[in-house]
């Protein structure tokens, strides 16, 4: 694990500043705090920061290719690389490292851009071929790793984190406010936007090849669209669950290093700990968070299962007064943010480095098999399709007259969500409404009249979404929404999320549920068996898994790793959101009005609505502001 860096110059004669590699490279210490290398040569210059992870002697890089003709900086960790080695020394190829960076060399000189293809992990990778003079990025399948370049004449730079391409001479800090919209709707920026105009990021399942002053990106992989079995064997499908997820956990325990898991007392990563448990001669080391909020906790649920597998358990407890560490986050992350989760999850990471430098989670159980609220609210909206119109409308009227507290908990407020959502005409529409912080009529009084003659006069959020559910359409229903949420929010937010929280701190991550081989395997299994009924998320997985989880695991519905925001800016995040994003630096940057802002506020601290999300999103877009453009 590691971060990357590189400048290629094109079209052009000239040579790469050794001391401009080596600031971008700095920039990325956190990443891999271990050890750096470098390679330069003429207009080409490639970096690295690592992580020792496996083969810690022998694994530095750049590496170089058996016949010197290609070099290459890799962060992640292929997972099948024991696998691929034998073949390859077969066919001819002698390695001098026992590590899985150089059996990505010899795929890449064995296969060409079709390497790509064997590699099972995490990974951004950069590949530099003298002979063809043709650079290759690439990123993995579902977008555990970010790669972000910058294209300007003659020149294509790359990174790990925003921070290391703005140091260049020439790229610019223009920002695009298009980005900015669809944050404000999303919480994040989708690829291969980035808040600046200048930056793209490169997308997940995808290759960049500069050959010959000439730029092609290119997908190579997609889920199994098209492939569901329909009436699959449910004895041998539960079998198969089980087993094809240990075998993904398994893989995910080979380390020369100490490692552990996060363990939230949800299904996914009690799943998780009870099969490295099963794997694991010693005591699994496991990592939970808390608030003093009780209704935000679910450390009791995580000391269940780790007692119950004789767990080596840690736990910590997150108080307003850490949102000290805003600031921070605001840097690493290099774009606004606006997943409150970023907070719990950088401290979880902050205290498991302590012990350990891998630790798994249970991230992808949730796309995998249905988990989240949205999708029974999705299905249940097939009944309010049936309802006669005048029903509709006197439902949807009644529900206006709801309170909305406690967001997103808070019962009244989650039907006056699904109610205004199923309002919403068509798949895409209903499916923002769900998600979005900000929807159009909310954001169009709060956006100055300057900032609005900026943006397009449609929903580019909803032009996204739009796309991701067009390609599915063929798919059943359940199905169809996991595709959106795999090529989504899973690789755009929660990839996101997890990478800069332990990245942030030095840790590595891996997450079982999204081996792309278990992702295949699982999306082709009809949505029936994931949502059974209404109410029965993650049917298939608990079966599989189930005398393995304690009943009160298999029973309790889904939480969310969210945090008491609505509580924190009444009261001790309260003069801090004001102090911030009221400042008259804040406002002078001339997005919004300042009587919106400050009604959106009152209206928040008064009590008559909640809107603790809306206003973490607009305080981690003015701190991202004051890291990034003051």
């Amino acid at each position: 694990m590691c971060g990357i860096c590189g400048i290629v110059y094109f079209g052009k004669t000239g040579a790469v500043d050794a001391s401009l590699l080596k600031r971008m490279n700095d920039l990325l210490i956190h990443r891999g705090p271990d050890d750096e290398g470098f390679y330069r040569e003429g207009g080409v210059g490639l970096a690295m920061r690592r992580l020792s992870i496996i083969d810690l002697s022998t694994g530095n890089q750049p590496m170089q290719s058996q016949d010197q003709s290609t070099w290459v900086v890799f962060n992640g960790e292929i997972y099948n690389f024991l696998e691929l080695r034998p073949n390859l020394e077969k066919r001819g190829y002698r390695f001098k490292t026992k590590s899985d960076t150089e059996v990505i060399l010899a795929l890449y000189q064995e296969m060409g851009l079709d390497f790509v293809q064997k590699l099972r992990g995490m990974f951004t990778l950069a590949l530099w071929d003298k002979k063809r003079e043709r650079l290759v990025l690439a990123r993995d399948r579902l977008g555990k790793k970010p790669l972000l370049y910058t294209l300007q004449p003659g020149l294509l730079a790359f990174a790990s984190e925003m921070r290391s391409l703005l140091i260049l001479p020439g790229v610019s800090k223009e920002i695009d406010p298009v980005a900015l919209d669809i944050y404000l709707s999303l919480q994040y920026i989708p690829s291969p936007r980035t808040i600046f105009k200048s930056v793209s990021k490169l997308p997940p399942a995808h290759l960049l090849v500069l050959e010959k002053g000439k730029v092609e990106i290119r997908r190579y992989w997609d889920l199994p669209l098209g492939q569901t079995i329909l009436r699959p064997d449910l004895e041998e499908t539960k079998r198969q669950v089980r087993e094809k997820l240990k075998e993904s956990v398994r893989l995910r325990m080979i380390s020369d290093v100490p490692l552990g898991a996060f363990l939230s007392g949800g299904v996914d990563s009690s799943c998780v700990v009870a099969l490295m448990s099963e794997l694991s001669a010693q005591p699994v080391k496991t990592f939970s968070i808390g608030f003093e909020e009780e209704e935000f906790s679910e450390l009791p649920y995580a000391r269940e299962v780790a007692e119950r597998y004789g767990c080596d358990h840690h736990e910590m407890i997150v108080k307003p007064e850490m949102a000290e560490v805003l600031p921070r986050l605001a840097w690493h992350y290099g774009e606004p943010y606006a997943d409150a989760s970023a907070l719990p999850s950088y401290y979880v990471a902050r205290e498991t480095r302590r012990h350990v430098t891998v630790a798994l989670n249970g991230d992808g159980g949730d796309e995998n098999f249905a988990g989240y609220l949205r999708y029974r609210a999705m299905k249940a909206m097939a009944l309010w399709d049936r309802m006669p119109t005048w029903m509709r409308k006197s439902v949807a009227a009644g529900a206006e007259l709801l309170p909305e507290r406690n967001a997103p908990y808070d019962f009244l407020w989650r039907v006056k969500r699904f109610i205004r959502s199923a309002a919403m005409g068509g798949l895409p529409a209903r499916h923002l409404k769900m998600l979005c912080y900000f929807n159009e009529d909310e954001k169009a009084p709060l956006y100055s009249e300057h900032f609005k003659r900026s943006l397009p006069d449609s929903s580019l959020a909803l032009k996204y979404l739009s796309e991701a559910f067009a390609k599915s359409s063929q798919e059943g229903a359940i199905n169809q929404l996991l595709y959106v949420d795999f090529v989504t929010y899973l690789p755009e937010c929660l990839m996101a999320k997890m990478d800069i929280a332990t990245m942030a701190n030095s840790l590595e991550g891996r997450s079982p549920f999204l081996d792309h081989e278990f992702v295949e395997f699982a999306f082709r299994l009809p949505g029936n068996l994931k949502l059974k009924g209404f109410n029965q998320a993650k049917w298939i997985l608990k079966e599989a898994m189930k005398d393995a989880l304690p009943p009160t695991i298999r029973r309790r519905g889904k939480m969310g790793f969210g945090i008491p925001l609505g509580p924190w800016f009444r009261e001790k995040l309260k003069k801090y959101w004001e102090e911030h994003v009221l400042s008259s630096r804040a406002l002078a940057r001339g997005y919004f009005k300042e009587q919106t802002l400050r009604g959106l506020f009152e209206e928040h601290v008064s009590g008559k609505r909640d809107h603790g999300y809306r206003l973490w999103a607009l305080l981690m877009l003015e701190l991202w502001h004051q890291q990034y453009m003051d």
